[in-house]
């Protein structure tokens, strides 16, 4: 299921999404004296990061992840762990921990599973998931391009996070799963500009989850995902 949110600028949406999440956190707290949020790449939430970042939050009790990353240096433009460090681990936010989905040189088996232990252990269920949405549909790193869409999207999938070798995308990926993602309490879609909101229409006038997976996380009924969006 899910709630739609339009705002006139991005620059209202950043504000009125950073004061959610915000609270989400804080309460989150305490609640349980720790938070934690995975968020999503791309040029999108930039400025959300930004108001973010100098929330009163106590950044020192939350975790910070990303939902997926590709599997590149953290040197470059193409890592999501360089622009969360660069945007939003910074100013309050700069105490924040942060779990790196990218460890090592090469992305196997033991490091996998080493580091779904992990995610087991100091994050989920997550308090705040922030996804975005790519124009074939796909969110995180489950793309329905992949060989590995059918287990990425498999709620049994026991596997918090896993290996994805997109066809239509560079670089390897490691994502969470539908799985694990699924049961975050707090998921919010964050959207900008036109074209967007027409994959959006396009994803809630259809049904096949494997040819745009974010229809996963629109149309199942025990998800409630919060879509922010402006132009």
């Amino acid at each position: 299921m899910f709630k739609q949110n339009d705002f006139e600028t991005r620059e209202a949406l950043d504000i009125a999404l950073a004061d959610k999440v915000s609270e989400i956190l804080q309460q989150a707290i305490s609640l349980k004296g720790k938070a934690s949020i995975a968020v999503s790449g791309g040029s999108t939430p930039k400025g959300f990061f930004k108001v973010l970042s100098h929330k009163d939050i106590d950044w020192k009790k939350v975790t910070i992840t990303l939902a997926d990353e590709r599997w590149v240096d953290i040197t470059s433009d193409a890592s999501n762990t360089r622009l969360v460090h660069e945007n939003l681990l910074q100013n309050k936010a700069s105490v924040a921990k942060f779990f790196h989905l990218k460890q090592g040189e090469v992305l196997c088996d033991d490091t996998l599973a080493d580091l779904n232990v992990a995610a087991h252990n100091a994050l989920l269920p997550l308090d705040v998931l922030i996804l975005g949405m790519g124009e074939d549909g796909h969110t995180a790193s489950l793309f329905p391009c992949s060989a590995q869409i059918k287990q990425a999207l498999d709620i049994n999938n026991e596997n918090a996070l896993m290996v994805v070798q997109p066809t239509t995308a560079p670089h390897q990926r490691i994502t969470f799963s539908f799985a694990s993602l699924s049961q975050s309490k707090n998921v919010f879609l964050h959207l900008s500009g036109d074209s967007k909101k027409q994959v959006l229409e396009k994803a809630l006038n259809g049904d096949d989850v494997f040819d745009m997976p974010i229809r996963k996380f629109l149309q199942t009924d025990n998800i409630d995902t919060q879509v922010y969006w402006a132009v």
